[in-house]
């Protein structure tokens, strides 16, 4: 079997590497599906602040975090070159810090360094430099205080036109947070978001969920979405699944041949139906067969989550779905049929 395999810039890759799945993201149906939600509802007029995207561990919320960012910079490909100081879309992780509250000063840092890029801004008159085209920033002995961060990334996110801000790993805001808290954690997004005029998008687990009935305010001004796993009762996530595993197959034809995808029902019963799960467990089976000098079902067996990981995540997951489920259900009232009710006397 041809272990390699040509390039368009004709270098060739060994394509029994494991290293092959460094990096590799599948744009696959869920990920699709949710990415076109949230370019519908990301608009510069938006009403919602902050769009939650709730989901199990391990379904693929990274990777649909940057999906979306990467994909935020390419629609604004042109006006980019029109302005070099334009940054259209950020992605950031929320910190968990080690400290007994969410550090907001670390998280504004994070933001603030995906802003100051060292690309040539435009020169205006508030918030950069009209001599180094960078942002600037507040010198003195406040110059790292709470205040200036976040006055500083109000000006950033103006000043670099970002029109929205995605926050992975977002559950971290409220974990490192007393329940009492959690409000004022929400209405500090909502703000900046309302300063700045750039939406806010969290990525995070199904504990996200819990923000949802914080207050009917932030309730308003918030839209849940929600990122689900391939299902093993619906054909449609089956063939959906089946086409993931296809693709890391495809990716390492020299290491598998055409036998992944003959165990594609196992690997979905064992991953929850999670593609962050599968990329995992294929690329340490990879590993392992890299290193023991072929494929075999012994070392797929010996790749896959313990029973004791899968009925954890099971659970959570389980629990996750039953929270979010009865939230997420809309009713539609009846159409008026125009007509006047009967004024009737009583019998």
């Amino acid at each position: 079997m041809n272990a390699t395999k040509n390039l368009s810039n004709g270098m060739t890759v060994d394509t029994t590497s494991a290293d092959l799945f460094n990096g590799m993201r599948i744009k696959h149906t869920r990920i699709a599906r949710v990415m076109d939600d949230l370019k519908t509802l990301i608009y510069p007029t938006s009403q919602d602040s902050i769009l939650l995207v709730c989901g199990p561990t391990g379904v693929g919320k990274t990777t649909l975090a940057r999906h979306v960012v990467d994909a935020g910079v390419q629609d604004a490909t042109r006006e980019m070159q029109r302005d070099a100081g334009l940054i259209p879309a950020v992605y950031v992780q929320a910190p968990s810090s080690g400290e007994s509250q969410f550090s907001w000063k670390l998280f504004y840092q994070r933001i603030l360094a995906q802003l100051d890029g060292g690309l040539p801004l435009p020169r205006h008159d508030f918030g950069v430099s009209a001599h180094t085209g960078r942002l600037v920033r507040p010198f003195g002995p406040s110059a790292n205080s709470l205040a200036a961060l976040r006055t500083a990334v109000e000006r950033a996110l103006r000043e670099r036109g970002t029109q929205f801000l995605v926050i992975d790993e977002a559950a971290h805001l409220i974990r490192q947070t007393r329940r009492n808290h959690l409000e004022i954690q929400l209405d500090t997004l909502k703000s900046l978001a309302n300063e700045s005029g750039t939406q806010m998008v969290l990525v995070g687990s199904y504990d996200l969920y819990a923000l949802m009935s914080l207050s009917g305010q932030l309730a308003r001004r918030t839209h849940v979405l929600h990122f689900e796993r391939y299902r093993q009762d619906v054909p449609e996530d089956i063939r959906a699944f089946q086409a993931c595993v296809q693709k890391f197959q495809d990716a390492l034809p020299g290491l598998w041949g055409q036998r992944l995808l003959t165990h594609a029902e196992a690997l979905q019963d064992n991953t929850l139906g999670c593609i962050g799960t599968l990329s995992s467990v294929l690329t340490r089976a990879a590993k392992l067969a890299q290193s023991r000098g072929g494929w075999s079902v012994d070392v797929l067996r010996e790749a896959l989550l313990t029973e004791a990981q899968r009925t954890k995540i099971l659970e959570e997951i389980l629990d996750g779905e039953a929270a979010i489920n009865p939230g997420l259900t809309r009713t539609m009232p009846k159409a008026s049929t125009g007509r006047r009710p009967e004024n009737r006397k009583a019998a």
